[in-house]
């Protein structure tokens, strides 16, 4: 027995040496690479460009009218200088008429406004993509009033710009 003893010993010692060894070192563990640097931010955006407001006159008309009058052509001339001065800009070309009429009337009536104004535009050499036409009838008055001094100001077309 003696032996035996001897041998688990010898066969037990240097496999707990070896063990005790493996457990006595540090796990050695290996620092994380640094994270890759931040991407540059990107630049800011330019600020957009503060809008244009369109300073087009409005024109006016007679009652049941969609012809110009000397004034309304000076008005128009005034607006195509200020087109042919700011190419970038499209319109909207608004016709209104007063409040009296069916709607049906001053919705025709407002369209007959609105591209009499764009044939002028387009006569003097404007280009038609920049253009475009809507009727309000009577739907959307400059003045609500009800007398010959609001419905004036109504019986009109009003350029919106883009």
């Amino acid at each position: 027995m003696n032996h035996l003893k001897l041998l688990k010993r010898a066969l037990f010692v240097p496999a707990f040496i070896m063990l005790g060894a493996c457990c006595s070192q540090k796990d050695v563990v290996e620092a994380p690479a640094p994270p890759p640097p931040a991407p540059a931010p990107a630049p800011a955006p330019a600020p957009a460009p503060a809008p244009v407001l369109v300073s087009l006159g409005d024109i006016y008309f007679d009652l049941n009218s969609h012809q110009f009058s000397q004034k309304t052509q000076d008005q128009m001339n005034q607006n195509i200088e200020w087109l042919k001065e700011n190419p970038g800009h499209k319109l909207i070309i608004e016709g209104h008429c007063d409040e009296r009429g069916s709607k049906a009337h001053n919705r025709a009536l407002g369209e007959r406004r609105a591209n009499a104004a764009k044939e002028y535009f387009l006569q003097h050499g404007t280009d038609p993509a920049r253009l475009q036409t809507v009727s309000y009838g009577s739907q959307r008055p400059l003045d609500p009033g009800h007398n010959e001094a609001a419905w004036e100001k109504n019986r009109r077309v009003h350029f919106a710009g883009q």
